[in-house]
């Protein structure tokens, strides 16, 4: 099973739809403090796999990060580990700010 990839714009638009998500961010604390989107939650990369058991395996989880590839990492583990609805952040918190939310800081 592969990952889907959403885009940006693509998540905009399932946050306005208030379809129910899980906005899973696994940077590092630092950045999330800078940068991040609204109701996502934080937990980092190298927790995920000790975090398994915080996860809802029935609800759309969308994996973010910086620019999308510490994402896809933890997305493809999700989907190794049995969960079904997973979905990496192209362009990642960069592409959100670039082309959706322009409050939200880059770097």
């Amino acid at each position: 099973m592969t990952v889907k990839q959403l885009s940006a714009t693509e998540l905009k638009n399932k946050i306005q739809q208030q379809e129910n998500l899980f906005l899973l961010d696994v940077r590092e604390p630092h950045e999330f403090k800078y940068a991040h989107i609204a109701d996502s939650v934080l937990i980092p990369l190298n927790q995920i796999p000790g975090k398994l058991s915080e996860l809802n395996p029935q609800q759309e989880i969308v994996v973010i990060c910086h620019h999308g590839m510490r994402s896809l990492q933890a997305a493809n583990y999700l989907v190794q580990s049995g969960y079904k609805n997973i979905a990496n952040l192209t362009g990642g918190i960069d592409a959100w700010s670039c082309t959706c939310d322009s409050s939200v800081r880059r770097y």
